[in-house]
């Protein structure tokens, strides 16, 4: 009796242990700093959830976008957990692609999300995904490099014009320095979200009021020549390959004058254990034109969000629950301080006297993404730094590969416009947007 009751209690304590990591989630996310130090800090979740085993899958920015849309388009299953953005999810919340987040955390508080984020990531007042951190565009300098040039850069900002005339004056090739960095990669949430920006603050627009392309008017033509012009001329070298992550490495090497890109990568340029250039870092909104009023703000959040195909909501949700509740924020500050939280998500960060003391970037970077739709040009779509249709991931990159080989020196601006008018027109039309 004694050894049978042994073996019961040998396979129970097997069965036990085979309980304790029975869920299992796949957790598909994108390769940028915030994201890695999340999987850094993991153990915090699985330490309180010994029953729940994380897979991470960690892909650059357009590859992540590739993979999960063909994924969810076509109800693959491979995922539990998605990082999406403020494009994806009110598109595939319509479609029935995502689950409603309705069994967060008791403690979530989801009225302590900001409003403008929380109103990207819903649909019919519900949230389908929640903010990991949310971003608006930021102008980032180098001090040192303004004080040699003799520049100041103005009180609440500059114009194009005088970046333009900055960024001429402190490049400084034969040094290994460029006048200014953007993104030049093709993609619609690479290149894309840096032109539709400077359109937007020009006053170019995508489509007119009857969805038909507009890259054949003045406008356009001034916003597709400033922008390639600069990177030809005062850019990093290859610089129609460098994406988000290419940038910041040349900011953080010193080899960028100015750097306009993701308020989120505040707290990486000016993080001296990452910034070889952090004590010279200095922050301002980004540039307009003379007189006008948009700066030209996109707006965007990464957000963690669970496909209509997972089976694992409950865990799911535990999860997400812990990435983007407000005590994920305190332990991020006390392994690695304050000025390196996930920004722009909540309320009470922006109350918090410890974050406002430590991070010198906290006040423009709320002041930014409040202001991401100041300005804009009133038009039948969302205009931040891409558009809010569902054709746009398609025609976005199309188009953003055209204005990457612009810059490359393959095609002329005016080619380059002449195509993206083609077959803009081509795919509206074939989409029924177009009669």
């Amino acid at each position: 009796m004694r050894k049978y009751l042994l073996l019961f209690g040998a396979i129970s304590t097997i069965i036990s242990s085979a309980a304790l990591a029975e869920t299992s989630l796949t957790i598909a996310t994108v390769n940028n700093g915030d994201m890695i130090r999340m999987q850094r800090l993991a153990d915090d979740f699985t330490t309180k959830n010994p029953d729940i085993k994380l897979n991470w899958i960690t892909l650059e920015e357009n590859v992540l976008r590739e993979r999960v849309t063909t994924d969810i388009a076509t109800k693959g299953g491979q995922y539990d957990i998605l990082t999406i953005g403020t494009y994806e999810a009110p598109i595939w919340a319509k479609r029935g692609w995502l689950l409603s987040l309705d069994k967060l955390d008791a403690d979530f508080d989801k009225e302590d999300i900001l409003p403008t984020i929380r109103e990207a990531l819903s649909t019919n007042n519900k949230l389908f995904a929640s903010p990991f951190y949310a971003e608006s565009s930021l102008l980032m300098y180098r001090k040192d490099l303004f004080d040699k040039a003799g520049l100041k850069m103005p009180e609440g900002g500059a114009d194009w014009q005088f970046i333009s005339e900055a960024a001429r004056k402190i490049d400084d090739k034969k040094n290994g320095i460029a006048g200014i960095c953007m993104r030049g990669k093709a993609g619609w949430g690479e290149n894309m979200v840096m032109v539709t920006s400077i359109a937007n603050t020009l006053g170019a627009k995508w489509f007119d009021e009857n969805w038909k392309p507009q890259f054949n008017t003045e406008k356009w033509k001034e916003a597709a020549r400033l922008y390639v012009n600069m990177l030809r001329e005062v850019g990093p070298g290859g610089a129609s390959s460098n994406g988000f992550n290419e940038n910041l490495a040349l900011f953080q090497q010193g080899k960028c004058g100015m750097w306009i890109d993701a308020s989120v990568a505040a707290s990486f340029v000016s993080n001296p254990k990452e910034s070889r250039v952090a004590n010279e870092a200095a922050f301002a909104l980004p540039p307009n034109v003379e007189g006008g009023e948009s700066r030209g703000n996109w707006l965007w959040a990464w957000a963690l969000a669970i496909p209509s195909s997972s089976s694992k909501s409950d865990a799911a949700q535990k999860f997400i629950s812990w990435a983007t509740n407000k005590d994920y924020l305190r332990l991020v500050a006390s392994k690695e301080g304050w000025a390196n939280v996930p920004p722009g998500t909540r309320k009470s960060l922006y109350d918090n006297p410890e974050y406002l003391r430590e991070a010198s970037f906290a006040a423009i970077t709320s002041e930014t993404i409040n202001a991401a739709n100041k300005g804009k040009p009133k038009v039948q779509y969302s205009a931040w730094g891409y558009l809010v249709i569902p054709e746009y991931q398609n025609i976005g990159t199309a188009v953003g590969q055209l204005f990457s080989a612009a810059v490359a020196g393959q095609l002329s601006v005016d080619d380059a416009l002449a195509q993206a008018q083609s077959l803009t027109t081509r795919e509206m039309t074939r989409a029924g947007y177009i009669k």
